[in-house]
């Protein structure tokens, strides 16, 4: 696992590997152990490393193959590297070390781009092609690890962070409005665009290709396919070999030379990958956060699952460690959380940060459930768009009235100010929305319409929360893996239909995310997951399998009335926040009233709000 950058000059001028070296600096948290600079003519590369697979010096990059033509940075681990070394190897290729970041190497020399549809893992690399003179930048089929990029037309530059691009000389800092209209709609930007003007993100399940006669070209190589869908088994056989599917997958992520911790919620999806995990290591460390409920109410009163975790601790026999988090803890974190996630996404993701600092003081990898949902049907309230509703053209406006999480489109001109309101014209986010269906998906049947609808979270939900995991995780040098994330269970649970998935698909209830009060009995909410529920069974008592769904959150709504008010008071009111250059006051005041007022829950607004805030004093003050 590392952090890596570069830079290549189409004009043909040299890159300083002091330049680059700069820039690797920002990179230093995602990778502590070691670092390395290459630089030749119109490129040079950089890499922070956190030694995972082989520790020895054999693993060092920037990394280069036998007859010195090709040279690596590669941020990852590919779970199936030992099949593949022990095949490359037959072909004829010399290894000089037992790193996956070698078989990548090798594996790009032998097959090209085509390699990448051999990969299982999390991954994002640059490799150079000094014959060729050529860069090649890749990424996951899932978007476990980030990838951004700027071109300005006489130059790329990449770095696994946006921070490190701007260390190059001569690149700008600026606000990008059209990301900024997409997250204050979505909470989540779903197209290639940053906050960051001329700073995009990879796509996952893409690479790109650039030379000093073309500039980048960006193709897909992998999609999430749910056209083949398997109907006639039976629930229990289906069961059956999503747990042998799963099986292999967490066993397939265990492989490291350095010791192997778990996230441990006490729910399905965590509660799974440790049994298995604690089963074939023998000896697993677990943590997790609760939170102090003492001011909360109504269903925040459920948000700490510290007795869950401790009891399948006990029951595993897991060493396990917890922390308690209470209201000032937002405070505290935000300015350096904002700073290593950067690029905003999904969430109050502040927990997270800090459960993965504790997870980060005793190992370097952890261990998700992070994609478990999204694959399996995890969010039933969310589908009830997609079932009883007319054409396809309907489905998407319905779907995408739902997915304005933050600010309706109707609000727009009450939340942008007029400067944002010119600099916006033209651009629509229902646009940005039809754009993620990329794939020419049936809408025909209620099966048909669910599929869509799990596509879409697939590309948009699931990813927002990938960059999130990686962000926090590597601010602490911690290693996350993602088990549900393996090629083979993600292809298996395409394939199944919704009946599947969700138990009853007449009776889907409808709930706004945002307003914790209208949750319906909490009954209908162990309809979700129904083959995962049944394969677990055996390796995870019932009162995991059968719990009902909960997201891992704070109790926000109620801080943001109580122990939080004077910070976000302070932050939001007052006139000359940095939002007000792009936001309008009045609105933003109306939001706070209504929430403090008890009149509606606008949790989700004001985190992104306060994160928004940050964002601007960090990066563009």
């Amino acid at each position: 696992m590392c952090g890596i950058c570069g830079v290549f000059r189409a004009d043909g001028a040299a890159v300083q590997a002091t330049t680059v070296a700069k820039m690797a600096v920002e990179l230093t948290h995602r990778g502590p152990d070691s670092d390395g600079v290459w630089a030749s003519g119109p490129v040079g590369v950089a890499s922070r490393r956190l030694a995972i697979i082989d520790l020895s010096p054999a693993g060092h990059q920037p990394m280069t193959n036998e007859d010195g033509n090709y040279i690596l940075v590669y941020n990852g681990e590919l779970y199936n590297y030992q099949q593949l070394r022990a095949e490359l190897q037959a072909a004829g290729h010399r290894m000089e070390s037992h790193s996956d970041s070698e078989v990548v190497l090798h594996a790009f020399e032998e097959w090209g781009a085509a390699c990448l549809n051999r990969f299982n893992g999390m991954f994002a690399f640059a490799i150079w092609d000094q014959r060729a003179q050529r860069l090649f930048l890749a990424r996951d089929r899932f978007g476990v690890k980030p990838l951004y990029y700027h071109w300005d037309g006489a130059k790329l530059i990449f770095a696994s962070e946006v921070k490190a691009i701007f260390m190059y000389p001569g690149v700008r800092r600026a606000l990008c409005y059209p990301a900024l209209n997409e997250y204050f709609t979505f909470q989540n930007v779903f197209s290639d665009l940053t906050l960051f003007e001329g700073i995009k993100s990879l796509p996952a399940g893409h690479y790109l290709f650039v030379d000093s006669d073309n500039g980048p070209s960006v193709t897909q190589y992998w999609d999430y396919d749910f056209s083949s869908q398997i109907s006639d088994l039976s629930v229990e056989d289906a069961a059956e070999e999503v747990r042998r599917l799963f099986d292999h997958a967490v066993t397939r992520q265990l492989v490291s030379d350095v010791p192997v911790a778990s996230y441990l919620s006490g729910g399905l999806d965590s509660g799974s990958i440790t049994a298995v995990a604690r089963r074939q290591l023998g000896h697993l460390t677990t943590f997790t956060a609760g939170f102090d409920l003492s001011s909360a109410s109504g269903l925040e009163l459920g948000f700490d699952e510290r007795a869950e975790a401790e009891f399948l601790s006990n029951l595993l026999k897991t060493e396990h460690y917890e922390m308690v988090l209470h209201a000032g803890d937002m405070e505290r974190v935000m300015p350096q959380l904002i700073w290593h996630l950067e690029d905003l996404r999904v969430g109050q993701c502040y927990p997270n940060y800090c459960v993965a600092r504790l997870a980060g003081r005793f190992v370097k990898v952890v261990l998700s459930g992070a994609g478990g949902d999204e694959l399996f049907g995890g969010y039933p309230w969310r589908y009830y768009r997609g079932t009883g509703n007319g054409g396809g053209r309907d489905h998407y406006r319905n779907y995408y009235e739902f997915w304005q999480r933050l600010v309706p489109d109707e609000d727009k001109p009450l939340l942008f100010n007029d400067n944002t309101v010119r600099r916006l014209a033209g651009h629509s986010t229902f646009d940005v929305f039809r754009g993620v269906f990329r794939q020419e998906m049936p809408l025909e049947t209620r099966a048909d319409f669910i599929n869509a609808s799990l596509y879409f979270e697939l590309k948009t939900f699931l990813h927002g929360l990938l960059i999130v995991e990686d962000k926090v995780s590597m601010a602490h040098s911690l290693e996350s893996r993602v088990p549900f994330l393996d090629n083979d269970l993600v292809d298996f649970a395409c394939k199944l239909a919704p009946h599947y998935k969700l138990a009853d698909l007449e009776n889907i209830a409808s709930v706004d995310e945002n307003d914790l009060r209208k949750y319906q009995p909490a009954t209908r909410f162990r309809t979700g997951k129904r083959v995962l529920r049944t394969a677990m069974e055996r390796i995870i008592p019932p009162e995991v399998t059968q719990r009902v769904k909960q997201g891992f959150s704070a109790p926000d709504a109620s801080w943001f009335r109580g122990e939080s008010i004077e910070y976000v008071n302070r932050l939001l009111r007052d006139p000359q926040a940095r939002i007000y250059d792009h936001l309008r006051h009045e609105y933003i005041s109306r939001k706070l009233d209504e929430h403090t007022s008890g009149r509606h829950n606008h949790r989700l607004l004001i985190w992104s709000l306060l994160s928004f805030e940050w964002w601007l004093r960090r990066f563009l003050g």
